[in-house]
Parts: structure tokens; sequence; C-alpha cells
């Protein structure tokens, strides 16, 4: 998990200051703003996590997601898709980076989600073995 976790704090920081530097600071600060449901989410999301990553910290852990983690190349294309779909639909590239913030928050949701059901399917299967 630590190569992901690396990944996304570049993007976070690449993010803001692509915002700040063709949006400026006010726009920005409007853009995180508006997605406080995403970020509320986002922390309820990392305490769950690392409940089950503190209660399985002793145990060997079961990588039950070895065969659902999505290639580089297919979340590259992936994200391209939905670039082209909202510099049409956003009017432009203005609207096309505004939505930069919100598919950074749903990646790192959809990774610490998958993470959470793997350490839960371990935790389960830790208390049938006790």
């Amino acid at each position: 998990m630590n190569k992901p976790l690396n990944l996304f704090a570049i993007t976070l920081i690449s993010i803001f200051a692509v915002y700040l530097y063709v949006l400026g600071e006010n726009k920005t600060i409007e853009i995180i703003k508006s997605e406080y449901l995403f970020i509320l989410g986002l922390i309820v999301i990392s305490f769950v996590f690392l409940y089950f990553k503190f209660k399985l910290k002793d145990y060997e852990i079961v990588d039950f997601n070895q065969n659902s983690k999505p290639s580089l190349q297919s979340t590259i294309l992936f994200f391209l898709i939905f670039q082209i779909v909202d510099y049409i639909s956003e009017d432009g590239f203005i609207g096309m980076i505004s939505q930069w913030f919100m598919y950074w928050v749903m990646g790192v949701i959809a990774l610490l989600l998958m993470e959470t059901i793997n350490y839960y399917k371990n935790y389960k299967l830790l208390q049938r073995v006790k």
C-alpha cells in the first residue's frame, strides 16, 4: 500500500499546484469546500481502515484483493476518458481541471475501501480460527 499512497500524495500536491497557478487561491478553496461530503466520507473510511489495521497488526494478512487490482494503463485510460467527457460537459479546460480534486478524493476512497474490505475479511477469518 506504500506505492499508491506515495502516488496519491504526489498527485495531490500537483493538483494543488495547478489549481493555485491556474485558478488562484479563492477558487481553489471553493473547490475543496464543495467536496466536503466526500472528504467526510474519506475520514470515516480512514478511521475504519485504521481500526482494522491496528486490530490485525500482529497477524499475517491474506491479500484477498490480489486479482482485483487494476493496472496503471487501465487507470490512466479511464482517467483520460473522464477528462474528455469533463472537457465537453464542463465548458472547457477550467471546468475540466476543477474535477481533478474530486477524482483524487474518489481514488483515495476506492483504495481505502478495497484495503478496508481486505482487512475486514482477514478479521472475520481470524474470528473463525479463534
